[in-house]
This record gives C-alpha cells, structure tokens and sequence, in this order.
C-alpha cells in the first residue's frame, strides 16, 4: 500500500472520528459553539505547520483556491454537523460521501487514468459507503418530517461543499500547501465568527423581547453548561478536522484527483460504525454488506495506486 493511499486513508478516519463528535455535541450545544470552538483549536493546529512551510503571499493560484475551500468548507462542515444533529447518522453520512462525485469528475476530465481494476475498485468503494452508511430511510428513524426533509437537504448542501473543497485543497497545494490551508482555515473562521455574531445578536432580541412581553427568558445564550469534556471533544475536533485536511492534501500531490478524493470519502463508514457502538443505532445486513464492500474496494484501489 502506498504513502497517499495511507495518508488518504487517514484522512477518512480522522474525518469519520471528527464528524462523530460534532454531531454528538451539537445535539446539546447550539451548532455556532461547536463550530466556532473547533475552528478557533484548527487554527491554532495549524500554526504548527507553518514551521516547516512558511505562508507564500505571492502563490496567487493558492491563496484564490484557498478562498474557495474555505467558504465550501464552512458550508460543508455546518451543515452536516446540523444534519447529524436533528437526524440519523446512517441516513445524513450516506448522502455526505457522495461529495466524492465532485473531486472524481474534476479528476476524470483533467486526465486521470482509470484502469477497468481501478474503475472497478473505485465504484465497489463508493457503493459499499452508501450501503455501510444505511441509506435506507424508515418510519420513526428521524423525529418529524421537518427534521427529515432538513436533514437530507443539510446533507446535500454538505456534499456539494465537501467535493468542492476536496477540489479547491488539491488544487490550492500544488502551489502552497501551507497558503492554502491558511487561506482555508482564516476564511473558514471568519465565517464563523460572523454566524456566531449573528446567532447571540438573534439570541439577545429574542430573550429582550419576552422580557419586553412580561414572559420570562432566561438571559444565558447557552441551553446547558458545557462540561469539561466537551471542550475535549470540540478540541478534538478542530484538531482531528486539520489533521485529516492535510492528510488530503499531501496525498493530492502526489496522487490521482479521483483516487485520492475516493479514498478520503470513506468516512461515513467510521461514523456509522461509531454511531453503531457508541449510540446504540443498528446496523443491517445491508450496511455489514456495505462494509464488506468498501474494505475489498480499498484494497483494489491500493493495489492499483
């Protein structure tokens, strides 16, 4: 198995760890704490880097990209951590791994070679993480129809920036790793940072407003304390998200687009399986197929890479 398979790779788990736990925390904390958090601890990781590649202001091409990425990513990664949270992790991932869809035909028409094993590998890998994932969407599996159609268009929204992102990094590093991962993560936190603005100013008028009516309202921003172990979590998570981000974007260098993208997108099989063991959701013979079938396609695609 090669180094960019490896580190493709890594980049699945990470982000399949990472995932898990911003959809778990933003079930009891509001979405723009979690976000904002991790962001803020991603960034800090990212300083590390910039030892060994210094930021480059005159890598043009890098730093557009990285604008780019770094407002698909905060679309990405927001609206998934939402969708996971008003809904099922086995009916948000399978719909999210489909941002593959985006960096493998990018790949395809600038000239990546497909051999029929490769094809074969790459297209049991993609049908084995939808399968895994549990795409079936059943009664009861998600509370309301509002959280149902909301969770599924959250997941669409994240597929779309994800595969766009996976495009803007690749293509960002060849002229910088370091700039555009710094573009990225500046432009992904100032986004942020005005969402969370948006969201007390929202919180304030709301709570002034009963006050203003004579109900009660209570003035604090946050519904319940946030414990010391989610701080853990949300740390975890930024530094997890940056981890698996320049996983990616070493293995984009030296790899192919569409076979790096494929491999890097097989984290909703970690997600459901955490989801599996930690939070008791089921697994059907379909998603354990699935499984199976991811497995045998990575191991086509390592052979072939």
């Amino acid at each position: 198995m090669s180094g960019l398979t490896l580190l493709a790779l890594l980049a699945s788990g990470l982000l399949g760890v990472s995932d898990f736990l911003g959809g778990v925390l933003s079930r009891r904390i509001p979405l723009m704490v979690v976000l904002l958090v991790s962001q803020v601890v991603a960034a800090i990781a990212l300083s590390t880097r910039l030892i060994v590649e210094p930021f480059d202001p005159t890598a043009s091409d890098a730093i557009l990209w990285g604008f780019i990425g770094g407002a698909a990513t905060a679309v990405g990664v927001s609206c998934l951590f939402r969708g996971l949270a008003i809904g099922t992790m086995g009916v948000v991932a399978p719909i999210t791994s489909l941002s593959v869809a985006v960096p493998v035909v990018v790949g395809l028409a600038g000239g990546d070679p497909v051999s029929w094993l490769l094809g074969i590998g790459l297209a049991v890998a993609v049908v084995g993480t939808v399968l895994a994932s549990g795409p079936e969407v059943r009664a009861g599996a998600i509370e309301g129809r509002r959280n149902r159609l909301l969770s599924i268009v959250f997941a669409v929204l994240s597929a779309f920036g994800f595969g766009l992102a996976n495009v803007s990094v690749a293509y960002g590093s060849v002229q910088g790793v370091s700039t555009t991962l710094v573009v990225n993560m500046l432009v992904v936190l100032g986004l942020y940072l005005v969402g969370f603005s948006i969201w007390v100013h929202i919180r304030l008028r709301s709570a002034a407003a009963r006050l203003h009516a004579g109900r009660t309202a209570s003035p604090a921003l946050l519904p319940a304390p946030i414990r010391p172990r989610d701080w853990v979590g949300m740390a975890a998570i930024g530094v997890l998200g940056y981890a698996a981000q320049l996983s990616f974007a070493l293995a984009s260098l030296d790899g192919a687009l569409s076979v790096v993208a494929v491999l890097a997108s097989l984290y909703p099989v970690v997600t459901v399986l955490l989801g599996w063991r930690l939070l008791g959701e089921h697994l059907l013979r379909i998603q354990i197929v699935g499984v199976i079938m991811v497995f045998l396609g990575v191991s086509t695609i390592a052979a072939t890479a």
